[in-house]
């Protein structure tokens, strides 16, 4: 048997699973028009008003990684479970590495391609180009990878497919929370740098920052530029990475290839 790591199989793959998503109605619209839609709050507020991009920006952000990403890869990945899809690949020449890589790509893919198209659609709005492009694309492909190790974090405790929208819940809830939480004026600053360790927060100020220029969660004007956004990026990019080693982590511990008898 071949244990070596092969991208030809695991494109091979990735371009199945991206097939079979298509097929699938609500996964489709999961991977395809659901990221769009947060673009809809750039026909809100006056025309080029960049606190409302930067609402329209973070919203995609959060809509791409928790539903192209994280759902469909847990939903994914525990139907093929409970199909014994993964156990019947893992008796042949495929690593268990090229499935758990080519069950995100798809998603990945989607999430990515939004964070893209997002820039000339809010060009188109009058809304300036991103103030540090590197970390804004750096952070596109943090927060896939985040997302991703959610979805097989959950998968470990999720029975079946049916049950992934409730095991989901407490990551959406989390991540959609906080973003809303460090925006109120009156939150204490004790709750607020709590909050900024979490997840959602951690990713709205990373992606205010490296596009918008803001300095902090209240910000609505812009102060940084590219050399200064760097700073106020490092905190949001550490905690980004530090839940996402947890996450793998804890996956890999307690990942489960076929149902419990």
């Amino acid at each position: 048997m071949n244990n070596e790591f092969s991208l030809k199989r695991t494109a091979e793959l990735a371009r199945w699973n991206a097939v079979l998503l298509t097929r699938n109605r609500l996964a489709f619209v999961y991977a395809v028009v659901m990221p769009l839609l947060p673009l809809v709050l750039l026909f809100t507020g006056e025309r080029g008003d960049e606190a409302v991009g930067a609402n329209a920006v973070t919203t995609l952000f959060l809509v791409a990684g928790l539903f192209p990403v994280y759902y469909n890869v847990l939903a994914q990945f525990v139907n093929r479970r409970d199909e014994l899809v993964l156990k019947r690949m893992r008796t042949g020449e495929v690593r268990d590495a090229e499935l758990i890589v080519s069950i995100a790509i798809p998603g990945a893919v989607s999430a990515l391609l939004s964070a893209a198209i997002a820039v000339p659609v809010a060009l188109a709005f009058d809304q300036p180009l991103p103030v540090n492009p590197v970390l804004y694309a750096a952070g596109a492909v943090l927060i896939v990878i985040m997302f991703t190790a959610f979805a097989y974090w959950t998968a470990a405790w999720t029975q079946s497919a049916e049950a992934a929208q409730l095991t989901s819940l407490p990551i959406i809830l989390i991540v959609s929370a906080a973003p809303l939480l460090t925006a109120i004026p009156d939150l204490s600053d004790t709750i607020r740098d709590l909050v900024s360790y979490t997840p959602g927060a951690a990713m709205s100020d990373l992606v205010r920052a490296a596009w918008f220029g803001f300095d902090g969660p209240l910000a609505k004007e812009a102060t940084l530029t590219f050399s200064d956004s760097w700073g106020p990026a490092l905190q949001p990019l550490a905690v980004l990475f530090a839940w996402s080693a947890v996450a793998y982590s804890l996956a890999s511990r307690s990942m489960r290839w076929e149902p419990r008898s």
